[in-house]
């Protein structure tokens, strides 16, 4: 697939590995790049593919989230890096962990891979110029991972979510998920009235499919919540009530949630 304009000088680009998107925007002063891939040769044939939108260097590279799909390609470039005030630490361990378990295979294969943590830190909104427009950076709460970032271009109404969003398949509950904050962070989301979305992974949705989206992630949580009240063990739950999604995607949304309400 080559380069999508879903916006003004906005650009997305998915990759049939891991389905993933990578999102450009372009401004007077340059690029900024979102997300690079799962491994530095992913990440340099991404900086290959950049050049057909004529980028060079991009002038800012943003994580929005440490899984490694998203920042294992991060050794191939060398701008500014922004990213959570939390990604840092995520990066040095908590990712190789995460990775093990969810793609040992994966994890085998770019082990040893140096991915550059980002000395740019968003605690909760930041902006990066680019002469002509403005970049939003926004953690609106925890869901899919701790240090969910968005990035928000206002001036074309494009979001970019991260795995906040998902049109690939259903939202990704793993071991590092919130899944009782999720929707009051897509509430919070959707208070940035995105006109074009564009998920982690899948095609661009609008701010419909994010409205039901967070509807069902919230039908998740309240089941949490309802399982946990009732003494239900986790696997029993999956089985005793009704969910929005398929129940072999949410055992670890129900460990997870069971772990936060216990606290």
């Amino acid at each position: 697939m080559s380069w999508e304009e879903i916006g003004d000088r906005c650009f997305r680009r998915q990759y049939e590995s891991f389905d993933v998107n990578v999102g450009v925007v372009i401004g007077r002063h340059g690029a900024v790049l979102i997300d690079t891939r799962a491994s530095l040769p992913q990440g340099t044939e991404l900086k290959d593919d950049l050049r057909e939108l004529g980028v060079g260097e991009p002038v800012a590279v943003i994580n929005t989230h440490g899984h490694f799909d998203h920042c294992f390609g991060n050794g191939a470039f060398t701008g500014l890096f922004w990213g959570h005030t939390d990604l840092p630490e995520y990066l040095a361990a908590e990712t190789w962990v995460t990775m093990s378990l969810d793609d040992p295979d994966w994890a085998r294969s770019v082990a040893g891979t140096g991915v550059p943590a980002p000395s740019e830190l968003v605690d909760d909104r930041e902006l990066i110029d680019l002469g002509d427009r403005l970049i939003e950076l926004h953690h609106l709460g925890r869901g899919h991972t701790s240090h969910d970032l968005l990035v928000h271009v206002p001036d074309s109404g494009v979001l970019f979510t991260g795995d906040l969003v998902e049109q690939a398949g259903p939202p990704s509950y793993g071991s590092d998920s919130f899944p009782l904050d999720w929707p009051l962070t897509l509430t919070r989301l959707l208070e940035l009235r995105p006109e074009v979305i564009v998920p982690g992974h899948g095609s661009p949705v609008d701010r419909q499919f994010a409205e039901d989206q967070r509807d069902a992630i919230a039908a998740v949580a309240h089941g949490i919540r309802e399982a946990y009240d009732s003494g239900y063990d986790p696997i029993k739950a999956l089985t005793a009530l009704t969910w929005p999604y398929d129940p072999l995607v949410l055992l670890h949304a129900l460990a997870r949630g069971y772990v936060h309400l216990a606290r």
